[in-house]
């Protein structure tokens, strides 16, 4: 496919397009949509033609595909990242947020304390206050553009009512991918304190050349006992509107807790997002993601060209993810100011800094993950909104 080909996602009921308006006041019909997290562009089309194919059998009944879906999970895992998976430790949660859902009413108790390395994806928090947990902020250090973790002082923040920590890897919105030792360091962290650790890896195979993604039990065998695994293929595919994501457990005591669980709430996958999955995690679906990458390294190229090239402006190097964060505190505005010339002069809808936390107030999230002439026009949209600093 091309990944340049314009596609129209307005009245779709699209929640990236349709509902900046309402949300941010950027108009729809001339607004750039660069907040949601999902891309622009079409699944591939092996996974388009499965589905196909399934509809026009026109018979939806029940299913069973846990073995073939299984399989392709595995496969992807061994061949992609040298992780190897057992069949009995993947459980099908409705999405990767879901399933941070189901591991604290699982594993955790209300009041308990849930440990995030800030700023971090705003849904994290969002599902621990619903749950009547406690959100604990370890604000991360950001040394010259780049997010690292401060444990010492992580340490002396902890009263004992912590519970859970979770991880971002690959970090949103940083765009960090974190080293053996930087994981480990992590898992240390979670030893010392008796956590559990939920590790998202939804990011895992939007890496960029020069890095390379570590899955947590790789770096860190030893903490497989208190480990609780997220992945999934929807931001890799896009395919997020299916909410079919993984939770992957190696402990059997954990893994039957959860499943007990599971069974309680009788949770089961849905048949078109376990089939998108089973395809799309396949040779072709490897070649597709190869030239994804590839298209958006070049994204990120021009985005963060021109964005350094605006007095005032920092993107962090992106790592992995289609996520940049830019940084505007070297303009000297204040966040209504820098927010109101995005949103109001340039026209592009974008994620607030605040919503990820402590750390993230000067900054504005962009989604870089769609077509190379909106990204061009982004581009010529924020220089002239900061035309003044030039």
């Amino acid at each position: 496919m091309s990944f340049d080909d314009l596609i129209d996602r307005h009245g779709t009921f699209c929640s990236k397009w349709d509902m900046m308006e309402p949300i941010y006041g950027v108009p729809a019909q001339d607004g750039l949509a660069m907040w949601v997290a999902d891309m622009d562009f079409r699944a591939p089309d092996h996974v388009l033609a499965k589905l196909r194919e399934m509809t026009d059998h026109g018979v939806l009944g029940y299913v069973n595909y846990d073995k073939p879906y299984t399989d392709a999970i595995r496969w992807w895992m061994r061949n992609r990242h040298d992780w190897d998976v057992a069949p009995e430790a993947i459980f099908t949660t409705t999405g990767l947020v879901n399933g941070v859902g189901m591991c604290l009413d699982t594993f955790t108790q209300p009041g308990d304390g849930i440990v995030l390395f800030t700023p971090v994806y705003h849904a994290f928090a969002k599902v621990i206050r619903n749950a009547g947990r406690q959100v604990v902020e370890c604000q991360m250090v950001n040394t010259d553009g780049r997010y690292e973790m401060d444990f010492a002082a992580y340490d002396a923040q902890m009263t004992g009512n912590e519970r859970m920590v979770i991880l971002c890897s690959p970090h949103n919105p940083g765009g960090r991918v974190w080293t053996r030792e930087e994981l480990r360091a992590v898992a240390d962290f979670a030893k010392r304190h008796d956590l559990l650790l939920l590790s998202d890896e939804i990011h895992h195979d939007l890496v960029y050349p020069g890095h390379t993604h570590i899955p947590m039990p790789n770096a860190a065998p030893d903490i497989v006992d208190r480990l609780l695994m997220l992945t999934a293929p929807s931001k890799t595919f896009n395919i997020a509107g299916l909410h079919t994501g993984q939770v992957i457990i190696p402990d059997p005591e954990l893994r039957g807790r959860f499943a007990k669980r599971m069974a309680a709430l009788s949770l089961a996958p849905n048949s078109t997002g376990q089939m998108a999955t089973l395809t799309a995690y396949s040779p072709e679906g490897a070649e597709w993601v190869d030239g994804l990458l590839a298209y958006l390294d070049e994204n990120r190229r021009l985005f963060d060209s021109a964005i350094a090239a605006i007095p005032g402006l920092r993107s962090m190097p992106l790592e992995a993810t289609y996520l940049a964060w830019v940084d505007f505190s070297g303009t000297g505005m204040d966040r209504a100011e820098f927010t109101e010339r995005v949103e109001q002069q340039a026209k592009i809808a974008v994620n607030h800094g605040t919503s990820f936390g402590t750390g993230g107030e000067s900054f504005l999230r962009f989604n870089l993950g769609t077509q190379r002439a909106r990204i061009e026009e982004a581009i010529d949209r924020l220089n002239q909104a900061f035309g003044d600093l030039q």
